[in-house]
């Protein structure tokens, strides 16, 4: 048996195809299916059920698989190991981000980081907060960029920062400069598509009742760009993130209202698994996201007491 082997079964489970899994490789499919079976002959027992088009994990294939993720996991552990004894920022990071912290922060940090560390390797996906929750657990990402707080979350959380939640909009009084959150309750509210989790938060922090916008319609956006663009067009009001409102032309800009203290936020953190984890890099990638983020909010200078942190 090999870490090598370990690799490959790894790889054959998740794609369920010997083609597909040795082109991941970069290896023939002959090795492959070569390799897997001699490691099935030292085990003594079958791992993959080969009797359909689609590779299926046996039972005792997929105890064997996530002991191997384990021991794979261990390996990656030991090749950063030199890195951390040098005190050198380098190797590969994995994160994970969700669409609606993506869009107006990475170009503000991402830049300084590769300029910073130029040994350090980034891969980067956007993707939902159960997939990245998913992807930590499975080692797929090293690192998850998201709204909290989760509940039932068992991971480690490094809170970033907190951005206040803005509205966008008219408002039926329109001479009004400072919301609270119960002075929108009764308006159309556009929001993004259902189960989006910052959509979660302004219906809880603003008790809002979610309701059609015109019966007509049945919309579902996945983007604030889209948002603001049916505001724009049929009226009713949505809710942005600061970073978001700060990459506004000015506009839009003039379309906005803040709320009154406390001004509901959202949490943004890092969540990572502390027994697994590239705890340097990851404190690296922290630091610099508040170092270019943190001087440009408002909520910097605001303290606990004057902020509702909307929870999911």
């Amino acid at each position: 048996m090999n870490l090598q082997q370990l690799e490959y079964i790894v790889a054959l489970d998740k794609l369920k195809s010997f083609s597909k899994a040795a082109d991941a490789c970069f290896i023939t499919q002959a090795t492959l299916s070569t390799m897997v079976k001699k490691l099935e002959e030292e085990l003594g027992v079958v791992i993959f059920d080969r009797k359909t088009n689609t590779i299926i994990t046996t039972d005792y294939g997929k105890e064997i698989i996530e002991e191997a993720k384990k021991l794979l996991i261990h390996k990656n552990n030991l090749m950063d190991l030199p890195s951390k004894l040098k005190d050198k920022i380098e190797g590969e990071l994995k994160i994970g981000i969700i669409p609606t912290i993506a869009g107006n922060l990475l170009y503000r940090v991402i830049p300084k980081l590769l300029n910073n560390y130029p040994d350090l390797k980034l891969v980067i996906q956007e993707i939902t907060t159960t997939n990245i929750i998913h992807q930590i657990k499975t080692g797929e990402i090293d690192v998850g960029i998201v709204s909290t707080p989760i509940p039932k979350n068992d991971f480690e959380v490094q809170i970033l920062y907190y951005e206040k939640l803005k509205v966008y909009g008219k408002v039926k009084n329109s001479d009004i400069k400072y919301l609270s959150p119960k002075d929108i309750a009764y308006e159309k509210i556009w929001l993004l598509e259902q189960g989006n989790c910052l959509s979660d938060q302004i219906i809880n922090v603003c008790s809002l009742s979610p309701k059609k916008i015109n019966i007509n319609l049945d919309f579902k956006p996945n983007s604030f760009d889209s948002l603001l663009n049916m505001v724009d067009s049929t009226k009713g009001l949505t809710l942005v993130p600061e970073l978001y409102y700060k990459d506004l032309t000015k506009e839009r800009k003039l379309k906005v209202i803040d709320f009154k203290s406390p001004y509901p936020v959202r949490e943004v953190s890092m969540i990572y698994n502390r027994p697994y984890a590239k705890q340097r890099l990851i404190t690296a990638l922290g630091d610099e996201i508040k170092h270019s983020i943190l001087p440009i909010l408002s909520t910097s200078k605001l303290k606990n007491k004057e902020m509702i942190i909307a929870k999911m």
